[in-house]
């Protein structure tokens, strides 16, 4: 008995169900998937672990990070519906007119974090350590755009938390990576200094950033920043309490991809996403 053949999906079967959100296409799936395969390739050159992080996070715990300081803007909260609000659901009430109830977590809005908060009171040795994760992360942004701004994406990251010269290694490698990957992908990528902090805005930290910048972003030719190599200091290690062996506090680096925007990358250079898909079948 033979297997029945997958059928094709018509142009337009799949459309957005929101603003900022999206189901991609087979085609647009092949592309994302493989691009994760193809960018995961910096974990397998440095040897990082494969590890799944948390999907929610700790409020109290990223508050501990300045991370609602710092992104006021971006979290988004996960709530409940309490128990008085089940019999109006089951009656077939507009959720929009129940009360919901924090949960006291939020939604990640970059793979690390989560990572991070897991290490908390470690001592990872001389030697440090290298995970590597790809998870959703979802932001609250003034407005979305195709691939470029969306509710919820994919974020590959490869996280490095142990000494500062690993840190500034783990950053030199990761540029590297970037740029030997665009290249054999076929897009043009340029690098600049970004005002993301990862501290408390004030005082001296944020003139030493202003000084020495923190995160660099990769850019397609649209302005679309695909990539960044972001250099946390030994800001997480302080705060969280992790340490690298007889170095003290662990300095952190890490490397992040966001994987739709490169989808949207490679269909914009390749004129269309099953051109972008074979250029990325013979990049592989």
């Amino acid at each position: 008995m033979s297997t029945p053949s997958a059928t094709a999906l018509p142009d337009g079967v799949l459309r957005s169900p929101g603003a900022g959100l999206v189901t991609l296409d087979p085609v647009r799936t092949s592309l994302l998937r493989g691009l994760d395969e193809l960018l995961g390739g910096l974990a397998a050159r440095l040897a990082a672990p494969e590890v799944v992080g948390p999907p929610l996070l700790p409020a109290a715990g990223l508050a501990r990070l300045d991370y609602f300081r710092n992104f006021p803007h971006l979290g988004v909260a996960a709530g409940r519906f309490p128990p008085e609000a089940l019999d109006g659901l089951a009656a077939g009430a507009a959720p929009a007119d129940l009360p919901l109830e924090p949960t006291g977590y939020v939604l990640p809005s970059a793979t690390c974090y989560g990572l991070l908060l897991s290490l908390e009171d470690r001592d990872l040795g001389d030697e440090g350590l290298l995970l590597s994760a790809s998870g959703r992360c979802f932001r609250n942004e003034t407005h979305y755009d195709g691939l470029r701004r969306l509710w919820g994406f994919h974020m590959r990251e490869v996280l490095y938390v142990g000494t500062r010269q690993g840190a500034l290694d783990h950053l030199t490698r990761g540029a590297e990576f970037i740029e030997q990957a665009a290249g054999r992908l076929g897009l043009t990528l340029t690098r600049a200094a970004a005002d993301d902090p990862f501290y408390d805005r004030g005082g001296s930290r944020a003139r030493l950033a202003a000084l020495d910048p923190v995160k660099h972003e990769f850019s397609a030719p649209d302005g679309t920043a695909v990539a960044s190599v972001n250099r946390h200091r030994n800001f997480f290690g302080e705060r969280l309490g992790i340490r690298a062996g007889a170095h003290g506090p662990a300095y952190s680096a890490c490397v992040a991809f966001g994987l739709e925007r490169w989808v949207h990358a490679m269909i914009l250079t390749h004129g269309g996403p099953r051109q972008a898909l074979d250029r990325l079948r013979a990049a592989a």
